[in-house]
């Protein structure tokens, strides 16, 4: 671990303390590091890429390939109650994942396709972001849109023999329904 802000040097001392309890009381504690969380209900930035995607203009993400890990709420859940279930989740620390990981671009594609809407991607590239991004004083908002986040969820898969029941395309086509719903 190495947080880089308040936020996650709060959650990290929070796993500490954790890990003394366990230690203090003999409990078996599981610590879970998800990243991004979708699904029903999203709300922050994906909400954002979401009311964005809806609209029937081009989008200028065509040349964005970074990659990001994220972990639609229903795997979430189902990696949470195979750790409750599983006799190695005792004491671990897990990083979990859809298992895909996703470019801004492919994210687009697959919310747009969810829609019903072809992609309309225009490639700028991401120098004109990043540039943007200093001029306005908007860099770290850049940095995470176009930025990689990958974690890696091997441990996760292997030692619980964990597969995520849902895809990528999935989990988003879920979420873009839930959206679609909330909007009427």
């Amino acid at each position: 671990p190495a947080p880089e802000d308040a936020y996650g040097q709060s959650k990290y001392e929070a796993e500490e303390v954790l890990k003394q309890v366990s230690v203090d009381t003999g409990m078996d504690v599981v610590i879970i590091r998800p990243p991004l969380v979708y699904g029903a209900g999203v709300k922050a930035n994906f909400l954002s890429l979401l009311k964005l995607s809806s609209l029937s203009i081009p989008l200028p993400f065509g040349a964005v390939n970074n990659k990001r890990s994220m972990v639609y709420v229903e795997n979430l859940v189902d990696f949470i109650i195979q750790c409750i279930e599983h006799p190695n989740a005792a004491n671990q620390t897990f990083l979990v994942s859809d298992g895909e990981d996703l470019s801004l671009k492919s994210l687009i594609t697959y919310i747009r396709k969810a829609m019903g809407k072809p992609a309309l991607l225009l490639p700028v590239p991401v120098g004109l972001f990043k540039l943007a991004g200093k001029l306005t004083g908007k860099s770290g908002v850049v940095d995470r849109l176009v930025g990689n986040l990958q974690v890696d969820a091997s441990k996760a898969c292997e030692l619980l023999d964990w597969t995520p029941p849902f895809t990528v395309e999935q989990g988003i086509a879920a979420t873009v329904l839930d959206f679609k719903n909330r909007k009427n």
